[in-house]
């Protein structure tokens, strides 16, 4: 089944927008969330098909968010592709340890971003 509702999860309002052009110009409907709690109601009440994670987030980290969605078994077959500044080894592995899919380095390229999406589609 193609991928088509995204949650984009960032605290930047300019990474929020950026993602979110890119998107919808190709297609897609997407939701945004500025934190983690958000986020995770959001999930919830409106299941997204893949969640694009921003790391460093004011109250509960991106990688921590992971790990929740990964083990709720209501949410953890939603794939979740981390979007972050962090760009060491370490924070990549850590970051596909907690269930994340796919891990990005900011800034995002567009084509690698739709790429990896129709990847898991």
């Amino acid at each position: 089944m193609a991928i088509q509702k995204i949650l984009v999860v960032d605290d930047s309002p300019t990474e929020r927008y950026f993602l979110t052009d890119v998107l919808v110009k190709n297609g897609f409907s997407v939701s945004t969330a500025e934190n983690g709690e958000e986020a995770l109601s959001k999930i919830k009440a409106d299941k997204p098909q893949l969640i694009l994670m921003d790391v460093v987030m004011p109250g509960q980290n991106g990688f921590q968010i992971t790990r929740a969605i990964a083990r709720d078994p209501e949410t953890q077959d939603v794939p979740v592709i981390i979007c972050t500044s962090k760009n060491q080894e370490t924070d990549r592995i850590w970051g596909l340890r907690q269930g994340a899919r796919d891990y990005l380095v900011k800034p995002i390229d567009p084509q690698e971003l739709l790429a990896k999406i129709s990847a898991l589609g």
